[in-house]
């Protein structure tokens, strides 16, 4: 019986603590940031519901040893925090095309398919302007056995403009 009324009470609690904010139903701008070099995406962001949207970004990067382009798909949930405050958290997947330059001179092209996911915080101002900061964690998988199996967090600062 404890349990029952444990779960009801904390049920009760996040209903009641959740806020129905408004999303705007599309939004593009520049999202900047990488994980361990420089990057640049163009980011859209279309509402699909009162509190979801998906977010397409394609962009290039670079680093010490590459250079490449990539394209991501998120689906997020966004929670208003208070005000014009909202955090987000999503899973996504994506596609990327690097070229490596290998110490020894063997450079090669590689594309594989990427898996990643989202938390962010994001503050929208009372004219269409929303900005953002989110960490993505993205893990490559491909044949190139020197970058792109790994686990990277990728750091990114959003401006965007909403209509």
């Amino acid at each position: 019986m404890k349990k029952i009324a444990l779960i009801a009470c904390a049920f009760l609690g996040f209903t009641t603590f959740m806020n129905a904010q408004e999303i705007s139903k599309n939004a593009i701008g520049l999202r900047l940031g990488d994980s361990d070099g420089f990057g640049a995406s163009i980011s859209y962001q279309r509402a699909i519901m009162e509190t979801n949207r998906l977010e397409f970004n394609f962009g290039w990067t670079d680093g010490k040893n590459y250079d490449g382009v990539k394209l991501i798909g998120l689906y997020q949930w966004v929670w208003n925090i208070d005000g014009g405050f909202n955090w987000y958290a999503g899973p996504g997947a994506g596609f990327a095309a690097y070229k490596f330059e290998h110490p020894n001179g063997n450079d090669h092209k590689d594309g594989f398919v990427i898996l990643s996911g989202t938390v962010g915080i994001e503050y929208n101002f009372d004219f269409p302007l929303l900005l953002s900061l989110d960490v993505r964690p993205e893990l490559g998988f491909g044949d190139d056995v020197y970058d792109n199996n790994d686990l990277d967090f990728d750091l990114g600062l959003g401006v965007l403009y909403q209509f």
